[in-house]
């Protein structure tokens, strides 16, 4: 969670919403690390989780990446939970809760959905207030 804490602060100094992932393959082996980039690709889908399921899917030449874990700095909103599930992702470790966008233990709760094809294993809070705080300290200064 520490490099994912990284890859948002390096966002927010690009004036990006802070959010980072990192995605490590079954013998936490990084296969990629990204933060949201939305605003500099002028790409909606540009989360950090979306960037880091595309980096690592061509980096091992395919779509499900079934023995790996994700890390990221905030609860995934719908569009990114329904990407983690499509990838099989096999854990998602996120850090701050998000009950306004969030879609794991927020909102549509996606991965509890009878539609959902798979579930990864799902553990929120990690680093829960150092993840927060550099959320609140970026719209802080925003506003």
């Amino acid at each position: 969670m520490a490099m994912a804490l990284e890859e948002a602060k390096a966002a927010a100094a690009k004036g990006e919403v802070p959010v980072g992932a990192v995605l490590v393959d079954g013998a936490g082996k990084v296969l990629a690390r990204a933060g949201n980039l939305t605003e500099t690709q002028g790409d909606p889908t540009a989360h950090a989780e979306m960037l880091v399921l595309r980096a690592a899917a061509v980096r091992q030449g395919a779509p499900r990446l079934e023995n790996c874990d994700l890390y990221v700095t905030l609860e995934p909103c719908a569009m990114c939970a329904a990407a983690l599930s499509f990838a099989r992702i096999r854990r998602l470790y996120y850090g701050a809760y998000d009950p306004k966008g969030g879609a794991v233990d927020h909102g549509p709760r996606f991965f509890s959905q009878p539609t959902c094809h798979h579930r990864p294993e799902v553990y929120g809070g990690i680093m829960e207030s150092d993840c927060g705080k550099v959320l609140q300290e970026f719209f802080k200064m925003k506003r």
